[in-house]
């Protein structure tokens, strides 16, 4: 089953700066690179992007921030996987 939700403005802004920083991990880069994908509907999280957030909200080593975009990028994942 399809999944339509999108990200939102405000996580898209904060999705950008990220990309923008040179400091920020390739965690948090490749969390934001997805959220941004998902701007418009008809995209949906990868499989490997869905683990990878998966292990981001497990652990206690990320950033609130690099969090956020981890469960955005889940809630918008294939619900059948």
């Amino acid at each position: 089953m399809k999944n339509t939700k999108v990200t939102s403005p405000s996580l898209a802004s904060q999705a950008g700066r990220i990309l923008a920083d040179s400091s920020a991990s390739e965690t948090a880069k490749s969390l934001a690179a997805s959220a941004l994908a998902q701007r418009s509907s008809g995209h949906q999280t990868g499989a490997d992007i869905e683990a990878l957030a998966g292990r981001v909200l497990d652990s206690k080593k990320y950033s609130d921030e690099t969090k956020s975009l981890a469960g955005s990028v889940l809630s918008q994942s294939n619900k059948a996987r």
